[in-house]
């Protein structure tokens, strides 16, 4: 009996400090103003034509992917957000509080971009489906894949894929 309730006790207190760091991890993505402060990275697009450079913040854990860019009244020309989820699956977006159209390039695990949603409309409800499971979603500006020859099939090269 007295072992059965230090167990209980053990798994309580492992409980308390997962929730604790979880807790202040989710904290460390804030920052004082109460804004997320996005690691940034590089990644390259090959169109077998050429090579194009986008700077990215990267949306890792499920804060980050709940923002996005989200209140956003602008992104630079070769700036995006690439949402890592770790493993294949289908996903789903849509642009709440979104306030710039996007293109939405979704990218399976090896870096292959499987499908493209062009021109996300700002502040739609309207999921925005993956069509085949992927590994991760760069966002561009809308009108970007297109005005860059960027489509299904072309490669993005990025630690996250293993190719960079």
């Amino acid at each position: 009996m007295a072992m059965a309730s230090m167990v209980g006790r053990s798994k309580l207190g492992r409980r308390f400090v997962l929730g604790a760091s979880l807790i202040v991890t989710a904290a460390a993505a804030f920052a004082q103003d109460g804004e997320i402060r996005f690691k940034r990275s590089s990644l390259v697009i090959d169109t077998g034509a050429r090579a194009i450079k986008f700077d990215v913040e990267l949306a890792l854990n499920d804060i980050e992917r709940a923002r996005g860019l989200m209140f956003r009244d602008k992104l630079g020309a070769y700036e995006g957000m690439l949402f890592d989820f770790y493993q294949e699956a289908p996903v789903s977006f849509w642009m709440k509080n979104t306030l710039i159209p996007l293109d939405m390039v979704f990218i399976s695990g090896d870096g292959t971009i499987r499908h493209i949603h062009a021109n996300a409309v700002p502040l739609s409800t309207d999921t925005i489906p993956s069509e085949y499971p992927v590994r991760a979603v760069l966002e561009i500006n809308g009108g970007s894949a297109r005005l860059l020859g960027i489509k299904p099939g072309d490669k993005v090269k990025h630690p996250i894929f293993g190719n960079a």
